[in-house]
């Protein structure tokens, strides 16, 4: 499942419903991003979304996730609007009978919505509202999955 909201998230709780009645696997990894301040430059994080085309480009990649590690389940929750330092981002979590493929599920798609993924980033801050960019390392984690894809 995807979901994108502007209504800030519990993690925690995000976690306890996704593992609920789980019995065909043996490992859920999860990662939660938090926005961040950096060093006080950031008051807060605003990030566009097109609600129907994000989600389904962000479909497309999870189900490659899906097949890629054998997943039994996925569920991906992005946050969009504005967003102050330290509260949750994103929560993804992966299901797979093994904890390898969960965790390199998740990172998987870690990935992906941190270089790849149809959103648009600006940083308001003291100093006036920039424009984010993916990092050099954001596209060198990305890239070592393409070299694999293409192996």
């Amino acid at each position: 499942m995807i979901r994108l909201t502007f209504d800030p998230f519990d993690p925690g709780a995000l976690l306890t419903e996704f593992c609920r009645g789980r019995t065909e696997v043996g490992a859920v990894a999860t990662f939660t991003g938090l926005a961040r301040a950096d060093a006080g430059s950031t008051a807060v994080l605003e990030l566009e979304a097109y609600p129907g085309f994000s989600e389904a480009e962000i479909g497309k990649i999870a189900a490659e996730a899906q097949v890629r590690f054998k997943l039994a389940d996925h569920f991906i929750l992005h946050r969009i609007g504005r967003i102050g330092p330290g509260e949750p981002i994103v929560f993804v979590a992966t299901a797979a009978r093994h904890r390898r493929a969960a965790f390199e599920a998740c990172d998987f798609l870690m990935d992906y919505l941190k270089s790849r993924a149809p959103f648009w980033k600006k940083e308001h801050g003291p100093d006036g509202a920039r424009w984010v960019e993916p990092r050099a390392e954001d596209h060198a984690d990305i890239a070592r999955w393409d070299k694999e894809r293409s192996s």
